[in-house]
């Protein structure tokens, strides 16, 4: 998902805590689905009897070891292989794989899911994300990658309103601050495509879009991201203006500051009206900042425990 920025965690710890000891107090007979959270779109996913309950709080439990919690989402499923749960212990193991550095299994998890339910934005944007990345101007199916990336991010923003599944007792608060991070990571996937193919306006529009979907946790990336897209367009007033807010939101240390900093003086000449010094456009293909660290954006499901 989208690196760099302020996030914010949607699920505290004390959840599983809570519901854990709401759950104990009930028989399993009255369990029962409950009604949708607001705004949720469907009724939040939880598990069916005591016994699926407590393997479901063993299994998640391994939330922090990628491979531990792939096992124990395997098991899981094969033990119920009809619970709605299923999709929150893949996407636990998704998330881990991601902040382990490793893009295959993620998007191997993020295929799991999407066998359960081919309309998961969670798993949607995860996999259209490591698409993206990986897809390079020399590669010879590039065209036909770019179109799954934007085909994916697109039907995950169709879903987000509709199909994420969050465990039973998550707030609507904490559901919309989660919808918000992943619509806002969905547009900026597109956005980037879109700067790749040298569609700069295409660009302009759907990186602004998120940023604004999401504008209380602005990510560097797309904000440097927005100021190249308006570059290449020679807009370079507005490009200036976030460039710096590019680099108030990075450390000049690092690579992304590095490049925020060399856009910014770069347009400082060119909003200047000289040509003297930066004359050269950055390339569409060279010069859009990846993001490869790994998350803090926590997803419902990931750390927390249905109630049964």
């Amino acid at each position: 998902m989208r690196k760099g920025a302020v996030l914010i965690t949607v699920l505290a710890t004390s959840l599983v805590t809570a519901q854990a000891q709401s759950s104990a107090s009930k028989p399993a007979s009255s369990s029962v689905p409950q009604a949708g959270t607001p705004n949720s779109g469907r009724p939040p996913v939880q598990t069916k009897t005591r016994e699926e309950y407590k393997a479901y709080q063993a299994a998640v439990a391994n939330a922090q070891n990628p491979e531990a919690m792939e096992k124990a989402a395997d098991d899981f499923a094969t033990k119920f292989p009809n619970s709605d749960v299923r999709v929150l212990l893949y996407r636990a193991a998704m998330s881990s794989y991601q902040n382990a550095g490793n893009p295959d299994k993620m998007m191997n998890m993020g295929l799991k899911v999407l066998s359960i339910d081919k309309d998961d934005p969670e798993a949607l944007i995860g996999i259209a994300e490591i698409l993206e990345e990986r897809t390079g101007p020399t590669d010879l199916d590039r065209q036909q990658r770019s179109e799954q990336v934007v085909e994916y991010a697109s039907h995950a923003l169709k879903t987000l309103d509709t199909d994420l599944a969050v465990p039973a007792g998550t707030s609507p608060d904490r559901v919309e601050a989660y919808k918000k991070y992943l619509r806002s990571t969905a547009l900026a996937i597109i956005g980037t495509i879109y700067y790749k193919q040298e569609h700069f306006a295409e660009a302009e529009t759907k990186l602004r879009d998120a940023m604004e979907t999401d504008a209380a946790n602005p990510d560097p990336v797309v904000v440097l991201r927005l100021a190249l897209a308006m570059d290449q367009q020679k807009k370079y007033s507005d490009a200036l203006e976030q460039a710096n807010r590019a680099v108030e939101l990075t450390e000049e240390g690092t690579d992304l500051g590095r490049m925020a900093r060399n856009e910014r003086d770069r347009l400082v000449v060119q909003a200047g009206g000289s040509g003297a010094a930066a004359t050269s456009a950055p390339s569409a293909n060279q010069s859009a900042p990846q993001s490869n660290a790994p998350s803090n954006q926590a997803s419902p499901g990931s750390d927390s425990a249905p109630s049964h």
